[in-house]
């Protein structure tokens, strides 16, 4: 079949791991070449022993998970061809070697154990019958697992920086510090003056006296001599309301 496996090319958690790997899905890739007994297997094989792989005829002859060290390959992930059709709900993705409970057990049946080595690996999936093999896809490209990082090789102890590099430091730490010191500085100077001037203003205020004319009330002025009665029987006088004439 035209069909070639590979990686989800989608964003993916944990797409490719020290031990495991996801792979797409293959709906409808064996529609119209499978029936209703008939299952589909993942062959796994070392990249460079892919070539020298051969289907087994029966399923009694399938290549083990255990047998992966020596023989190079090994079949897993048996499914019901029905599981893989276009009109089966199922999940858009399949994960190799995320089973760690069989590779402990030992069990004889097909296992989907954790992959020893970062590899490379190349799969490819095969439709068998109650007779043998009936289809298969192409071998995927080499897939390589994460490699995990040794323990003995992390340093503990953090990489000491150049004198250059301190000294560097330094001098950018004085120089930040004398601009924030002239900053406040003048920022200060000017809050100062406002300050100074807006006493000097009120103080101007304060001091400032107008001295208005004081005019003081007028007193009453003595008769001048000679006053005498007038004909209306009155005498002159400034404020002093008006008196009866006395005769001498």
């Amino acid at each position: 079949l035209p069909y070639v496996p590979q990686v989800p090319t989608t964003a993916l958690l944990g797409k490719v791991t020290a031990t495991t790997f996801a792979l797409e899905r293959p709906c409808c890739v064996f529609d119209g070449h499978a029936d209703a007994s008939d299952s589909v297997w993942l062959a796994v094989a070392f990249a460079n022993a892919s070539a020298a792989f051969r289907n087994p005829p029966s399923r009694a002859d399938v290549p083990p998970y255990k047998q992966l060290p020596t023989a190079l390959s090994y079949m897993t992930l048996e499914t019901a061809a029905a599981a893989y059709s276009c009109s089966a709900p199922s999940p858009s993705v399949l994960r190799v070697g995320s089973d760690t409970a069989c590779r402990d057990q030992g069990r004889q049946d097909p296992c989907n154990g954790p992959l020893p080595s970062p590899g490379p690996y190349r799969v490819k999936f095969l439709l068998m019958g109650c007779r043998g093999p009936k289809a298969e896809t192409r071998w995927s490209e080499p897939i390589l697992l994460r490699r995990a990082v040794s323990p003995s090789s992390i340093d503990p102890a953090p990489p000491r920086r150049g004198s250059a590099v301190v000294i560097i430091a330094a001098i950018l730490a004085s120089l930040g510090a004398v601009l924030a010191t002239a900053l406040l500085g003048a920022l200060g100077a000017k809050v100062w003056g406002s300050l100074c001037r807006r006493d000097l203003g009120t103080d101007a205020f304060i001091r400032r006296s107008y001295r208005t004319h004081h005019i003081p009330p007028a007193l009453p002025q003595p008769l001048p001599p000679g006053c005498g009665c007038s004909p209306p029987g009155l005498c002159r006088s400034a404020p002093q309301p008006p008196a009866p004439c006395q005769r001498i």
